[in-house]
């Protein structure tokens, strides 16, 4: 019997895994999710995701489903080693038109995401099976070989005959101990950041006396973390001192621990669902790529929780790469098109991973002699309204290569997430699509007229947009305002591929477009 033949096979079926595949799903891309654990992992890990991966989630027609196993909060505070605040950083602006900083339970989320994966008729899930080979074909590029087998109840065991299937493929989101690096070919490079912390997760029958949002104590010999995650559930986490082993916390040293913030609280009322020592490391992989084989989500970065980006950086990567190889899948587009995923996502991360670094030195780092410096450069950051916001956003990365126009000075958002706003009580990307789109102000843009660039982008479903069309587009205005723009153009995962300072000249797009790999064929072909 021939092998079985799937053009995409995802490797891991996590948050990273099963997000890839919902959108490749929601393409018409046949793929196939291989995933070693036969049920979801019930116990809770990632608990955070930001504004911008729940506008992914809405992408992926999931809004209302994450909202409701989920939690907004408001911001974090910082405290000293006897909680006192240092300061206090709120959370308020909306830039991608859902809440900044969200809580949930990542089993919850993760079966809602397979759930998902049933409603596309391209998209197969098959738990409990785990990945043995992948092999490329001798003498040159072509299918890759896949090996599996059905894993048995012990860790790592496998059971049963090895399954054989070919992949054009074959995507890696198969965590930080990822088999699929070694096949790339990466390495991990160290970015010199190396922590050991306690995590404490508790269920609780009544509300605990802590603050809504995340408690920082930025305390140089016991930092530590505590959030409530989602009603009756709560975390903690302390930073092991030199010299402190796991086996050191037992029951009673770690009720001494969480004690200070279950005040009035019968410690004997509380169930703890877990209890572990994590090694937070900051690590990105020094190729992401090998030929047809890809690494996303943990198999590629590494980054501590300061900034609560651990599962965030993933579920931007399979965003950032799933509607590129939709299109060479369909052949809309040759091999260069997948070259911008590494191009464009591994230093993002690299920055990202650095930020989290930095973070984490600036709220738990340094000396008893630094702590007062720390506390009056706190409390005068806290002082100056929405100077959180700005300072994280200047900060921020934003795509400099890639598929993205050559980035200017006077640029504010080339490279960047376009801000989403209400545009006549629905949000932009509900106006926009799925799709490239336009959002321009002004005539039609140049190139309009001529049959072949109109040809172009209608190939690629483009959604044009004209402000003034619109029945409430005044909040759009003032987007193209502030980013000093007469036009942009949107790539399907609303990353800002170009603006124009006026009328925008279609086939200059077109162009660029096309030096990326992007030539849709005609219907007829």
């Amino acid at each position: 019997m021939q092998p079985e033949h799937v053009p995409v096979v995802v490797i891991g079926a996590g948050p990273t895994g099963a997000s890839t595949a919902i959108m490749l799903g929601q393409r018409g891309v046949r793929c196939l999710v291989l995933e070693r654990w036969p049920k979801v992992y019930p116990l809770p890990r990632a608990v955070h995701f930001d504004d911008e991966v729940f506008r992914i989630f809405a992408d992926m027609d999931l809004a209302a489903e994450v909202a409701a196993m989920s939690r907004p909060i408001s911001g974090m505070r910082l405290t000293d080693s006897e909680h006192r605040v240092l300061a206090e950083l709120h959370r308020e602006a909306t830039r991608y038109g859902y809440p900044q900083s969200n809580m949930f339970d990542q089993p919850d989320l993760e079966r809602l995401l397979r759930a998902a994966l049933d409603g596309y008729p391209s998209v197969e899930l098959r738990a409990g099976f785990e990945v043995t080979e992948i092999a490329e074909t001798a003498g040159g590029p072509g299918p890759l070989r896949v090996r599996y087998r059905a894993t048995g109840p012990a860790p790592g065991a496998v059971t049963g005959p090895v399954r054989e299937l070919w992949a054009d493929y074959v995507l890696g989101a198969d965590g930080a101990n990822s088999r699929t690096r070694a096949v790339v070919g990466a390495a991990m490079e160290d970015l010199r950041f190396q922590q050991q912390w306690l995590v404490v997760d508790v269920a609780s029958p009544e509300p605990l006396p802590v603050y809504d949002g995340v408690q920082q104590v930025c305390d140089p010999d016991r930092a530590a973390t505590i959030m409530p995650v989602v009603p009756g559930r709560y975390r903690w986490e302390f930073r092991l001192r030199p010299g402190e082993r796991p086996e050191d916390f037992d029951s009673a040293k770690v009720r001494e621990l969480i004690r200070p913030w279950i005040s009035g609280v019968d410690i004997d009322e509380l169930t703890f669902l877990r209890q572990c020592t994590y090694t937070f490391r900051g690590a990105v992989a020094d190729r992401w790529r090998n030929g047809r084989i890809f690494l996303l989500g943990d198999a590629a970065h590494l980054t501590p929780p300061f900034i609560g980006q651990g599962m965030c950086a993933g579920i931007r990567d399979a965003a950032n790469l799933a509607w590129k190889l939709a299109l060479v899948v369909r052949g809309d587009a040759d091999e260069r098109l997948l070259d911008t995923y590494e191009a464009e996502r591994r230093p993002y991360a690299r920055r990202v991973v650095r930020l989290a670094i930095y973070v984490g030195w600036l709220m738990t780092g340094g000396t008893a002699r630094t702590a007062a410096i720390r506390r009056a450069a706190l409390q005068l950051a806290a002082s100056l309204p929405g100077s959180a916001t700005r300072t994280v956003h200047r900060m921020w990365p934003a795509f400099r290569a890639g598929l993205v126009a050559r980035r200017r000075t006077r640029d504010r958002i080339v490279g960047r997430p376009c801000p989403q706003p209400r545009v006549g009580g629905a949000l932009l990307d509900d106006v926009l699509g799925k799709g490239f789109a336009i959002v321009h102000r002004g005539p039609d843009p140049v190139g309009t007229e001529d049959p072949r660039t109109r040809e172009f982008f209608d190939r690629l479903g483009t959604a044009m947009v004209r402000v003034d069309d619109l029945p409430d587009g005044a909040a759009l205005a003032r987007l193209l305002h502030t980013a000093r723009a007469g036009a942009l153009l949107l790539r399907p995962d609303r990353v800002v591929a170009a603006a124009a300072a006026d009328t925008p000249d279609l086939r200059v797009w077109q162009r660029d477009l096309r030096t990326a790999g992007i030539n849709p064929r005609r219907s007829d072909d």
